[in-house]
């Protein structure tokens, strides 16, 4: 075990150094809540790209991503690559579709209100916040379950040395100090994580021993056609696709790109280094089954895939790559907090001159500052109380699988209604639903309507591909069933800049 102190003074060292980074950069650069919440125009190809890579990868990929290669093996490994790279390319089309229907937008939930009305932003609002808010606590509770599992640091100090410093820098300089930390992170993830796998593999006596080890344990683990890892790899792929979709933290940075080009690129590139640092992320949860005492029985009480690799980090490794992995996990959880703080902050806040008075700009930054600080204690206190939150994650991404596609589909459909987009939605969520196989004892005792639902899917496929499916299925036959009546073009003029002013010349940068 690491030493205590030790960990605890990486631990505000690095916060400190981090959170030193957002103010600086921030200082003389947010002079609007425009600048607080978008950034727009602000951001060139490569920092675009080092904040799209930084904000997807959340302490999760040393958690949840080697959970499932521990569990299923290498067929979920390509999946929950393949799921991560899979936005990301969805993006690079949707994102410039975006700046080009809804030019002065900031948010996701103003484009559904523009495009669909009020019944379904409402229902995309629930979804995004509910999503965004469960993804910040599970990653607060990874990094204090993490920290106290190798260094015996309380859970509830690692939890409040982190958002405290998360919301210092994020209140303070908005999704510009958020990019401009991302870039840093990024870095240092990428190397980090490259000692973490090399390191590891040396440690444990090279490839052939590792793979020796990982054949030892569970031959079944490295069959790419091992038919559960399949299935649980695909289900990932559907889940990670649907939730990415109705995440704001990429509705902002669509925003915050140079132009069109930049956001393209910026997503495109981003997509194979997220799908190949997610795809190496799980891969280390195979090999700690062969090096380590992980018990994968869901079942049992045992179970402690979920830590499977520091599991392997506690068995085998040396102090000095303990310390790495601890510093990589204190990076990543930042990088994603931050973004997150700031997305669920912008989610209301770009809402605000609708719902008040001709609200001054002073008035809504600091409502966005308030609700930053709101945002960042309450995840902090669920993630120190909540002991279901990783279900709650999949409930969250069965909620974004039913209802990215309408939500997307009305970029480019003058068909589709606001009504026909929230059917389909709602079509998609019970088909997901009725094969969900969490919180299914309390579906079961609906009464009538428990005796006729189908036998749920431990492995979620049925249930994410479900949503996704019966949704498109719908979505196109509500666009079908409708006449074009849909103006695109007149989206624009329905969502105005927060502070009145009009589109001017990019501030290109990297």
């Amino acid at each position: 075990m690491v030493d205590t102190p030790l960990a605890l003074g990486l631990t505000v060292a690095t916060l400190v150094v981090f959170s030193g980074v957002g103010l600086w950069f921030s200082r003389g650069r947010v002079d609007s809540v425009e600048d607080l919440l978008t950034a727009r125009n602000s951001v060139g190809q490569r920092r675009t790209t080092a904040t799209l890579i930084a904000s997807v990868m959340g302490v999760w990929i040393l958690l949840s991503a080697p959970e499932a290669g521990a569990g299923f093996g290498i067929a979920a490994v390509v999946g929950y690559g393949v799921g991560e790279a899979l936005p990301m390319l969805a993006y690079s089309e949707i994102g410039p579709r975006v700046r080009e229907v809804v030019p002065d937008g900031h948010s996701l939930t103003e484009y559904a209100h523009a495009r669909y009305g009020d019944a379904m932003y409402a229902f995309v609002l629930g979804v995004s916040a509910l999503y965004m808010f469960v993804f910040l606590a599970a990653e607060l509770t990874g990094i204090a379950s993490a920290l106290s599992l190798v260094a015996g640091v309380p859970q509830w100090q690692t939890a409040v040395l982190v958002g405290g410093f998360v919301v210092l820098y994020t209140g303070y300089g908005g999704l510009r100090a958020s990019i401009a930390t991302d870039a840093v992170q990024t870095l240092l993830i990428l190397p980090l994580l490259a000692v973490a796998v090399v390191g590891a593999v040396i440690t444990l006596g090279g490839p052939s021993a590792v793979y020796q080890g990982a054949a030892a344990a569970d031959p079944t683990l490295l069959d790419p056609g091992f038919g559960a890892g399949f299935r649980f790899g695909l289900a990932l792929a559907f889940a990670v696709l649907g939730a990415e979709l109705i995440n704001q933290t990429w509705w902002q940075r669509i925003y915050a790109g140079a132009d069109a080009a930049a956001v393209r690129r910026g997503f495109r590139t981003a997509a194979v280094a997220n799908g190949a640092i997610v795809f190496l992320a799980a891969l280390l949860g195979v090999v700690a089954v062969g090096h380590a005492d992980v018990v994968t029985d869901a079942t049992s009480a045992g179970y402690n895939a979920d830590v499977a690799v520091f599991l392997l980090l506690e068995s085998a490794f040396p102090g000095w790559l303990v310390l790495g992995v601890v510093l990589l996990a204190l990076v990543l959880v930042m990088s994603s907090a931050d973004s997150l703080c700031n997305a669920l902050s912008s989610l209301v806040t770009a809402d605000l001159p609708r719902l008040l008075d001709d609200p001054s700009d002073r008035t809504l930054r600091y409502g966005a500052r308030a609700f930053t600080v709101v945002v960042a204690f309450a995840a902090i206190y669920v993630s120190l109380r909540a002991r279901s939150v990783l279900r709650l994650f999949f409930l969250a991404d069965l909620l974004g699988a039913a209802v990215a596609v309408p939500l997307v589909y009305g970029l480019y459909s003058r068909r589709l209604t606001g009504p026909g987009a929230l059917a389909s939605s709602v079509g998609g969520l019970a088909v997901g639903l009725a094969y969900f196989p969490d919180f299914s004892g309390v579906l079961r005792a609906i009464p009538v309507v428990g005796d006729f639902l189908p036998a749920p899917d431990p492995l979620y496929l049925t249930s994410f591909a479900g949503a996704v499916l019966v949704s498109t299925g719908l979505t196109v036959v509500a666009a079908r069933l409708s006449a074009p009546t849909v103006d695109l073009e007149g989206l624009s003029g329905e969502v105005a800049r927060i502070d009145g002013s009009v589109g001017g010349e990019p501030e290109r940068g990297d």
